[in-house]
Formats: C-alpha cells, sequence, structure tokens
C-alpha cells in the first residue's frame, strides 16, 4: 500500500499581502490562483479525503503561525503536519 507525504513549501508562493498563488510560476497571472490561508486549508482537506496522504510538510509560509494553528486543530489527528522552513 502506497500513503504519500507531501512537501508543499508554500513559503516559496506566499505573496506579499499573506496569500497563497499556487500559478505563481505561470505567465499570464489569474486571480483564480491566489488563496487566502483558509481556501488553501479547504484544498488540503479535500486532498486528505480524497488520497492517502500521511504528512504535509510546510503547507503555509513559515511564518504564518495562526495557519499552521487551523491545520493542526483541522487535520493535525489524521496527518502529520511538519514545518522546518
Amino acid at each position: 500500500k502506497v500513503k504519500i507525504g507531501m512537501d508543499v513549501a508554500a513559503t516559496e508562493f506566499l505573496t506579499a499581502s499573506g496569500d497563497y498563488d499556487l500559478g505563481f510560476k505561470n505567465e499570464p497571472k489569474s486571480a483564480a490562483d491566489v488563496l487566502a490561508p483558509p481556501k488553501l486549508l479547504e484544498l488540503y482537506e479535500s486532498f486528505v479525503k480524497e488520497y492517502p496522504i500521511v504528512s504535509i510538510e510546510d503547507p503555509f509560509g513559515e511564518d504564518d503561525f495562526a495557519a499552521f494553528a487551523s491545520i493542526t486543530k483541522s487535520m493535525g489527528d489524521k496527518v502529520q503536519i511538519v514545518g522546518d522552513d
């Protein structure tokens, strides 16, 4: 059986406004690719429901403590949440 560990490295696509630009490497830019932390959390939650994810590393920016608290509360009992950046 295969289990999935994600290393998101979200600091890499954290915007100056505190949102997350999932299309940060795409041109032209699209506002639809930019998610606020609660929406990014919902995306992670949908992944965990759909796939056998056991670990999510760096799901938010390294200083986004509120978002880390939210994901830990939401799914810390289901998956390992790692912050190492």
